[in-house]
């Protein structure tokens, strides 16, 4: 009697496909995916490296641990509250509820008493005059580098923008703010040095070719010494008196001053003291979704709204709503981040301490993203062995330390409370992989 071939034992595709746990994972995964899974065990399978009978149940296992999506969360024990490389804000649970409430069919362009189609995220504007009531209108945009271009496109395509030098920044990924503008056909018209500039240079620049002036917040560095800048009260008066829309680029997206970021400018003052228009990120110190904010004269805005590029670079209904309940809603994670109460994060880190047997240790956080350049935020971390951080990256959860002279530093200032357990047992296991628990 011949043997059978033990790769015919391995179960067919239709037969895996009919199991009530994969069915299951249909609606969460999709049958794409959920192939891609079984032809990689039935692949294993064939080359020996798992018994045909234990393929049924590898299929179920390798479904129930496979995420709908290849992102993976991370707790941020780094200290930097705005990570960049971690998404910049994360979301409060109003807004994640909102996002989650505008994944179907929503009046994002519908007035539902008229039934006549309405101005897209009505309540967002709304909301953001609301929160920053200095502002005659608003308009929210995919993110900053694009109420940028559609700035610099609606009002200086075919001419002049005036920068100072001191303000031509590069931001993160090599991306600089001049090469963005230029790109919409403008050109750029440098006045001042890198550490000088005052009011005749803008006089001396600004003519009939002139579409707007910009003024940059240098948000990533700091210029000190034997510098000079022209306040924006002035900038306003000769803007005004020539006839030419003053735009400032704010970046960190702070709508109202901050007692503990006191040079960190914010859209309220800026208009205030005479910006026509104001951009901002919605991502950053705001604590919302990724997104660009306009706030200006209801001329500039209406102007901007009108341009072609609008619809190219509109939001889509998941940050309107997201946006909407970040600023309505209760204190965004950012913020309680930023102003976390320094006792509160001297217990938690202490009892992390004690748990893994690890010293505390001095640690400075930062804004990040661009934010309050230079600006510490004390507070502590808990002192591991420099190998404690990869391991610590590939566990589950990630966990992400600031790795700085030969050791890996957890500091839990955007660490939420609920996490604490779970950044406990990360740290145990991390520890217990290394081989150590210095």
């Amino acid at each position: 009697m011949t043997d059978v071939d033990p790769r015919r034992l391995i179960p067919r595709t239709d037969h895996l496909m009919a199991l009530p746990e994969v069915a299951a994972a249909r609606e969460r995964l999709g049958d794409t995916r959920i192939r891609t899974v079984i032809r990689d065990l039935q692949d294993r399978a064939r080359r020996g490296e798992l018994p045909p009978e234990q393929v049924s149940r590898a299929v179920v296992d390798r479904l129930g641990s496979t995420p709908s999506t290849s992102l993976h969360p991370v707790l941020n024990a780094t200290g930097v509250i705005v990570h960049t490389n971690l998404g910049r804000a994360p979301l409060s649970e109003a807004a994640v509820a909102a996002v989650a409430a505008a994944t179907g069919y929503v009046d994002v362009e519908l007035d539902l008493a008229t039934g006549a189609r309405s101005r897209r995220g009505a309540a967002t504007r709304d909301a953001l005059l609301r929160s920053c009531p200095a502002a005659q209108d608003a308009l929210v945009v995919n993110n900053g580098a694009a109420a940028l271009v559609l700035a610099t496109t609606a009002l200086a395509r075919d001419r002049e923008v005036v920068i100072s030098r001191g303000e031509m920044i590069e931001i993160g990924a090599g991306f600089r703010l001049t090469d963005l503008m230029a790109s919409t056909g403008a050109r750029l018209r440098e006045i001042g040095t890198t550490n000088r500039t005052h009011l005749h240079d803008y006089a001396d620049a600004i003519d009939d070719d002139t579409g707007c002036v910009v003024k940059v917040h240098p948000s990533n560095f700091r210029v000190e010494g034997f510098t000079s800048a022209v306040p924006l009260p002035d900038l306003h008066h000769l803007c005004r008196e020539r006839r030419v829309p003053l735009v400032v680029d704010l970046g960190s997206g702070l709508l109202a001053p901050d007692p503990l970021l006191p040079d960190e400018p914010d859209a309220a003052t800026a208009l205030a003291a005479g910006a026509d228009l104001v951009i901002a990120s919605g991502d950053k110190l705001l604590g919302g979704p990724q997104a660009g904010l306009l706030l200006g004269t209801a001329e500039l805005i209406g102007r901007l709204a009108r341009h072609p590029l609008a619809r190219a670079v509109r939001a889509d209904k998941l940050a309107l709503a997201a946006l909407e309940a970040t600023l309505i809603g209760p204190i965004p994670p950012v913020t309680r981040f930023l102003h976390a109460d320094p006792e509160h994060l001297h217990r938690r880190t202490d009892r992390l301490a004690a748990a893994v047997g690890a010293p505390v240790v001095p640690h400075d956080g930062r804004v990040g993203g661009g934010g309050a350049p230079g600006v510490p935020l004390p507070g502590l971390a808990v002192r591991l062995p420099e190998a404690a951080a990869k391991a610590l990256r590939l566990g589950d959860p990630a966990v992400l330390a600031r790795v700085h002279d030969g050791a890996c530093l957890l500091d839990l200032r955007c660490i939420p409370d609920a996490d604490d357990d779970r950044l406990t047992d990360a740290v145990q296991r991390a520890l217990t992989s290394i081989g150590t628990r210095d």
